[in-house]
C-alpha cells in the first residue's frame, strides 16, 4: 500500500485553488491552439508540407467544431473581409476552413490496383489495350472490339455536277484523301506523295475583282496545274524541291503552306514532334496526337501502368507504394491484378479513361496544328508555345493526369474528372464530314452539346460511379466562349470548370456575335433550362497564355504604382466604329463600343476620340508592340467580354495591374472563392461615363493595398504545373534551357493548379450535398472537427 501525507489546509484555500484551476481548464480548451504549435496558422504562405505532420488518429474523439467567434479570431478577416490562405485573398469562410483545416491535411493510404486485364488480338497493333476495362482504345480512323475494323473516313461531302469535290469543307481534297484520318495529301505518283494538300492549296484562287479586295478560293475548281505539274520553273506543289524554292529557282503557290501537326518547314519536309498529352509521360511515341504506348502502359499520356509494367518505372504518382501479390493464379488470359498501397493527401480525382473520339481522336485528326493545343515542336524539336486562349483544357488535363492527387480507385476517390476536350470539339466542328453539324443546325454548340451528352451514356453504361452522387462529385471543363451554357441537362448537377461564369441574372441569352456558337436555338429538353454558370458548385478559371519568360524576368507584375503613369488602360478591338473591328453591333454585349465612345484614344471611322477622353486613360483599338510593358505601366486595366469571356483577367493580374471588371452579372476567374475587393474593382455596365471619376476616388494608400494583393495572387493566373512538366521533359533531351523554363523554374506561389485542388478540397468538406452522400467511412487525413458529421 502507498500512504499519503495528511496535508490540513483551510477549507476556504482548497475551494479556491480549485476553482481556479477550474477557470484554468477552461481558458486552455477554448483558447489554447488545437493543432500541434509547430503548424504556422498565421503565416498563410507557409508549404503545409513543411510543417510536421498532423495525427489525425489522435482527434479520433473529437467532434466539437469551432464557432465562427473562434475561427475569427484566429483567422482575422482584411479591411474588405478577405482572409488570407498562402498568399491569396479568400473569402473569409474558406479561406478561415483552409487555414485551419487544410494546412493540417495528413496524408492517408490508398489502394490502387493496377489492371492485368486483356484486350482481344491486343489490338490488332492499332490501338492501345485500356487494362483496367480489357478495352480496345483505337488509333484514328479503327474501330471494332480488337480494332478489326478500319473506317472509311472520307475528305468530301457528296459531289454533284455543280459541286465535283462537295461543298466546301476543312478536309476538302482534289488529291490523295487518308481515309483513316480524313486528311488530304499528294499521293503516289508525285515526288513528295507524302506532302499535305490542305485547303486552298488545291483549288483555283480568283484574283480580287476591285484593287485591295481579298482573293477569293473557288471551291468548285481543283488547281491540278499547280499541285502536280512537273514544270521545270514551276512545279507544282507535290512536286516542288524545297532547295530549289529556297533558293528562288522555282515558283510555286502561295496559298500553300503546312498546317498538320508533326511537320514544319514551307513544304512540310521537316519531321518534328507532335503534340500529345504529357508527350506520352515517356512510355509511348505521339502520333499526331494519339499516344502509342510502350508493352504494359495504357491512358492518353501512357501514364497507367499494368500489371506487367516494372514496378521500379512506375509513375512518381504512385510512389512510393506497398505491393500485396495474390498466391492464386488467374482463372483467364488475364493476368493478376496488382494491390498497390499508397499514401496520398485527398482530394482524390478518377479520370475517364474515354473511348478516344472523346479526346485522343480529337488531336489526331486535327488539320491545323495550333487548334487546341498550348504547345508545338521546332524543327530542333524545342517547344514552341502557343497563344491559344483555350490550350488551358490541354494544361489542366495534364497536371491532373500527372499529379499525386490522381487515384485509379473510383471507390476511394472524392472527385471524377470527365476529360471531354471541347477545345478541340468546337473548333474543329467543321474539319471533315464525320464531324458533321446538319442534326445539329449547322450550331458548334448545339454539336458540342451532343458530343457532351455521348460522354455523358458513356459512364453511366460503363461505370458505376455516377448513380451515386447523381453526378454532383464529377468535373467537366466547358472551355469555349460562353462556357457551360449548352451544357446537356443530365450532367448539369456536376461541376463545371468554365472561363465564361455568366449568371443570367442580366444576360439570360446567348451573348455571342458569331451565329455558329448561339445556343439560344438548342431545343430546351436538350439544354435544360439551366443557367450557364451557377457560383455554389461550379468554378471558373484562367484562359491559357503563352509563357512570357521577358516580363516574369523583368518583373512587371511587381511594378510599384509610383510608375504605373497610365490611370486606366484597355487594348482590344472596339467594334464596327474602328477600322478592322468586329462588324457585330452585339459584340461584346455593345460594353466596348460604350467604353471607346466616353474614353477612346484611338479616332474611329469617322476621325472622333472618346468624348471624355484624356491623356491619362488609354482606349485603343490598335495592338500595341509594348503590350505587356503598356499593362505594367497602368494602374487599371480593363476587363471587358469579347465573344462571351476575354483574356483580358489574366493580362491584367500577370502584370500587376488592378483589374477593373465591366460586366454585368458574370463572374471572373475564382471570384466565388476569392474576395475580389481585395484587388479589383467592379464597375457597372450603366457606369462606364463615370469611369474615370470613379477611379480617381480611390487614394494611394488604397491601390497600394490592391497591388500588394496582386503580386500575391498573380501565380494562381498561370499554369505553372503543365509548364514545368514539360520543362521537365525538354531538361531531359537538351542539356540547355528555354527562357521559359529556366524564369518559370524560379516561381514558388501556388498557380492555377494548385488553387483548383484548394477549392475541390474545401469543397469535399463544406459543399452541403456531401453531408447526404451514402459511402463508407474513409481516411480524410483531417481531424474529426474539420469533417462534417455524417463522413
Amino acid at each position: 500500500m502507498v500512504s499519503f501525507p495528511s496535508w490540513k489546509y483551510p477549507w476556504s484555500l482548497v475551494v479556491a485553488i480549485g476553482l481556479l484551476l477550474i477557470l484554468a481548464s477552461a481558458i486552455h480548451m477554448f483558447l489554447s491552439p488545437i493543432f500541434p504549435s509547430s503548424l504556422d496558422f498565421f503565416g498563410g504562405r507557409q508549404n503545409s508540407a513543411s510543417c510536421a505532420p498532423f495525427n489525425a488518429s489522435s482527434d479520433r474523439g473529437r467532434t466539437e467544431r469551432w464557432d465562427d467567434v473562434e475561427w475569427g479570431a484566429r483567422f482575422p478577416a482584411d479591411s474588405h473581409g478577405a482572409v488570407t490562405y498562402r498568399g491569396a485573398p479568400w473569402k473569409a469562410e474558406i479561406g478561415r476552413w483552409l487555414s485551419g483545416c487544410g494546412s493540417a491535411l495528413a496524408t492517408v493510404q490508398v489502394v490502387e490496383n493496377i489492371g492485368g486485364k486483356s484486350c482481344q488480338n491486343d489490338c490488332s497493333g492499332r490501338g492501345v489495350c485500356n487494362r483496367e476495362l480489357g478495352a480496345c482504345r483505337c488509333f484514328h480512323g479503327y474501330d471494332g472490339e480488337g480494332c478489326t475494323k478500319k473506317l472509311e473516313l472520307n475528305c468530301n461531302l457528296p459531289v454533284s455536277p455543280e459541286q465535283p469535290f462537295g461543298s466546301w469543307i476543312v478536309s476538302i481534297c482534289p488529291a490523295y484523301c487518308d481515309t483513316t484520318r480524313a486528311m488530304c495529301f499528294c499521293g503516289q505518283g508525285t515526288k513528295y506523295p507524302n506532302r499535305p494538300v490542305a485547303e486552298a492549296c488545291g483549288f483555283k484562287i480568283n484574283l480580287p475583282s476591285q484593287p485591295g479586295g481579298p482573293k477569293v478560293t473557288d471551291w468548285t475548281k481543283a488547281d491540278f496545274d499547280n499541285i502536280f505539274t512537273t514544270n521545270g520553273t514551276k512545279p507544282g506543289w507535290c512536286n516542288v524541291d524545297p532547295e530549289d524554292a529556297y533558293a528562288s529557282k522555282v515558283k510555286f503557290k502561295e496559298e500553300c503552306d503546312c498546317k498538320y501537326d508533326c511537320l514544319l518547314g514551307q513544304f512540310c519536309e521537316i519531321p518534328t514532334v507532335c503534340s500529345c498529352l504529357n508527350q506520352c509521360s515517356g512510355r509511348g511515341h505521339c502520333r499526331g496526337g494519339f499516344c502509342e504506348c510502350d508493352r504494359g502502359y495504357y491512358g492518353i499520356d501512357c501514364s497507367v501502368p499494368s500489371s506487367i509494367s516494372p514496378i521500379q518505372e512506375w509513375p512518381e504518382w504512385l510512389r512510393p507504394a506497398t505491393i500485396d501479390l495474390h498466391d492464386k493464379a488467374p482463372t483467364s488470359s488475364d493476368l493478376l491484378t496488382i494491390k498497390a498501397v499508397v499514401k496520398k493527401k485527398r482530394p482524390l480525382i478518377y479520370v475517364y479513361d474515354l473511348p478516344p473520339e472523346f479526346n485522343a481522336h480529337l488531336l489526331e485528326g486535327r488539320h491545323f496544328k495550333f487548334e487546341c493545343v498550348n504547345r508545338i515542336y521546332t524543327d530542333k524539336n524545342r517547344t514552341l508555345w502557343t497563344d491559344q486562349l483555350y490550350g488551358s483544357q490541354m494544361a489542366l488535363y495534364e497536371s491532373i493526369l500527372a499529379s499525386p492527387y490522381r487515384t485509379m480507385n473510383g471507390e476511394e476517390a472524392d472527385y471524377f474528372y470527365v476529360p471531354v476536350l471541347d477545345s478541340c470539339i468546337i473548333t474543329r466542328a467543321d474539319d471533315a464530314p464525320h464531324l458533321r453539324m446538319k442534326e445539329q443546325k449547322g450550331l458548334r454548340s448545339y454539336f458540342t452539346l451532343e458530343f457532351y451528352k455521348r460522354a455523358y451514356d458513356h459512364i453511366v453504361e460503363h461505370y458505376p460511379y455516377w448513380n451515386r452522387s447523381s453526378g454532383k462529385d464529377h468535373i467537366w471543363f466547358f472551355s469555349w466562349d460562353e462556357g457551360a451554357c449548352y451544357a446537356p441537362t443530365q450532367i448539369w448537377n456536376s461541376m463545371m470548370l468554365v472561363h465564361w461564369g455568366n449568371t443570367n441574372s442580366k444576360y439570360n441569352h446567348s451573348t455571342t456575335a458569331y451565329w455558329a456558337d448561339n445556343w439560344d436555338q438548342i431545343p430546351s429538353f436538350k439544354r435544360g433550362n439551366h443557367p450557364c454558370f451557377d457560383p455554389a458548385k461550379d468554378l471558373v478559371l484562367p484562359a491559357w497564355k503563352r509563357p512570357q519568360p521577358g516580363a516574369i524576368w523583368a518583373k512587371l507584375w511587381a511594378r510599384p504604382r509610383t510608375e504605373r503613369t497610365t490611370l486606366f488602360y484597355f487594348d482590344g478591338n472596339l467594334g464596327p466604329a474602328y477600322e478592322n473591328g468586329r462588324p457585330e453591333d452585339t459584340y461584346s454585349m455593345g460594353i466596348r463600343q460604350k467604353l471607346a465612345e466616353e474614353f477612346s484614344s484611338t479616332p474611329n471611322k469617322e476621325g472622333k476620340l472618346g468624348r471624355q477622353h484624356i491623356a491619362n486613360v488609354t482606349v485603343t483599338s490598335v495592338r500595341s508592340s509594348k503590350y505587356y510593358d503598356d499593362l505594367a505601366s497602368s494602374i487599371f486595366c480593363g476587363v471587358l467580354p469579347g465573344d462571351g469571356w476575354s483574356g483580358r483577367m489574366e493580362d491584367s493580374m500577370q502584370q500587376g495591374c488592378i483589374p477593373v471588371i465591366i460586366q454585368d452579372g458574370i463572374y471572373l476567374p475564382y471570384e466565388n472563392v476569392f474576395n475580389y475587393r481585395s484587388f479589383a474593382v467592379r464597375i457597372q455596365e450603366d457606369d462606364i461615363p463615370n469611369l474615370i471619376k470613379i477611379l480617381q476616388q480611390f487614394n494611394e494608400t488604397e491601390i497600394d493595398f490592391m497591388l500588394a494583393n496582386i503580386h500575391q495572387t498573380w501565380q494562381r493566373f498561370l499554369y505553372r504545373d503543365s509548364v514545368l512538366l514539360e520543362a521537365q521533359r525538354q531538361k531531359n533531351l537538351f542539356s540547355v534551357e528555354d527562357d521559359w523554363a529556366v524564369e518559370f523554374s524560379k516561381l514558388e506561389e501556388d498557380d492555377v493548379f494548385s488553387t483548383f485542388i484548394q477549392v475541390l478540397h474545401y469543397k469535399l468538406h463544406n459543399d452541403p450535398w456531401r453531408q447526404d452522400l451514402a459511402q463508407a467511412r474513409k481516411d480524410f487525413g483531417l481531424p474529426n472537427f474539420c469533417l462534417k458529421r455524417t463522413h
